[in-house]
This record gives C-alpha cells, structure tokens and sequence, in this order.
C-alpha cells in the first residue's frame, strides 16, 4: 500500500487494515482489545446520557403519554442511519415486545413519497409536507439526527410546532440547531463526538421514552397487557 493510501481520512475506520500479518495472535490481542474499549467506552456514554436526560425524558414521556391517551399519533424521521434508527423508533411503539400497541408511523418509509415529494418540491421539505398531510394539533414529532443540523428536520420541527404537535429532537455532539431552540420541545442530546456512540446512546434513550410512556399511560396500555 503506498503512503498516499496510508493518508487516506478515513482510514480510522479501519484501523487493523495495515496491520502486519506475521503476529497473528498480536493483531488477535489488538482486535480483542480495541473491542473491549470500545464497548466500555459505549456503556460510559449510555450511562451518563441517561443521568444528564433524566429530567427532560421524564417530562417528555409524561407529555407523550398525555397525547397517545387523547388519541394524539406519533411521527418519527430522520437521514441516513437516523432515519433507520426513526423507524426502529416507530415500530417498537407500534408493534411492541408488550403492552399495547400505540399509532406511530416513520416518515421515512414510503419510497414514492419521499422520491415525489423530493423531485417537485425538494429534500428539504420531504418530512414537513408530510406533516402538513397527515398530522395535527395533539400529535407528536420526533426528529432523529446525529449532528441536530439538518434543514430537512428543522424545516418538519418547524412546522409541526406551528401545527401544534409535541415536538422531541434526538441529537449528538453540543445539540446543535436542535438545542434551545424554541421549535423543539423537548432535545435529547447525547455528548459525544462518535457518530457510532451517539447512536448507540440515541437508541438507548429511545427505548427508555418508550418505557417510560409505558409507565405513565398504565391499565390496558402499560406494559402489564400484553
């Protein structure tokens, strides 16, 4: 491999791919060990994300719960590995291990929609035409993203809080766009600098706001009916 290709800026995603194969059992030890550290490193980040969103994830769950009872629905979007991790979001409110199942849908996931509504109006409005579309006053909008920076999801946080929808933004790094800002209602902020560790963290969160919405709701919506 030549020192150009060595240079290359994403080349610490990758970092046993040079490694010299003449130690099997080092390069064995390395892996091993860059496994353990990045799983303890993740664990930390989990742990103290919970401890620094506790206050704002109780009051998120209580808001959302309070929505779901009087017939609100939930929509979820996100880009790239947000956009996955949205619609895991939606499902495990729809289609819950236990409990009863809650109206959530991820915007992300009818192909013809996002692709019509890119080419005539452009990416940017993708999930807020949507929203103008199906959702309204006592609904609920969940935008996911890792740098809290996206025009797309700013432009749907916008107009779902003019529409009157709880608004929550899940974000990395400082919060960005998504922090103090008054179209989101609720911002869930994972402090870290890995895209890999936010999201990480960013599921963790989400599955506890679903528990938690779990808790609130109790009777025939908690999780004791299954």
């Amino acid at each position: 491999m030549s020192p150009e290709d060595r240079d290359e800026p994403t080349n610490f995603l990758y970092p046993f791919i040079d490694a010299q194969e003449d130690d099997p059992e080092s390069l064995l030890a390395d892996l091993a060990a860059s496994a353990q550290a990045k799983a303890a490193e993740s664990l930390a980040l989990r742990r103290s994300t919970l401890e620094a969103n506790a206050a704002v994830l109780g009051q998120a769950a209580a808001e959302v719960a309070r929505r779901f009872a009087a017939g609100g629905r939930m929509f979820t979007f996100g880009n790239g590995g947000s956009c996955t991790d949205s619609t895991t979001l939606a499902r495990l409110f729809a289609r819950p291990p236990v409990g009863k199942p809650l109206p959530a849908w991820p915007l992300t996931t009818d192909q013809a929609i996002l692709t019509a509504l890119g080419n005539d109006v452009g990416f940017e409005l993708v999930f807020a035409r949507q929203l103008i579309a199906r959702a309204g006053a006592g609904d609920i909008a969940i935008a996911m993203s890792t740098s809290g920076g996206s025009p797309n999801l700013l432009a749907a946080l916008a107009e779902a809080r003019q529409r009157g929808l709880y608004t929550i933004g899940f974000a990395g790094y400082d919060g960005g766009a998504f922090a103090n800002n008054p179209n989101v209602d609720a911002c869930f902020v994972v402090r870290s600098q890995s895209v890999h560790r936010i999201q990480e963290s960013q599921a963790l969160l989400g599955y506890q706001l679903w528990l938690s919405v779990h808790q609130h709701l109790g009777g025939e919506q908690g999780l004791g009916a299954a």
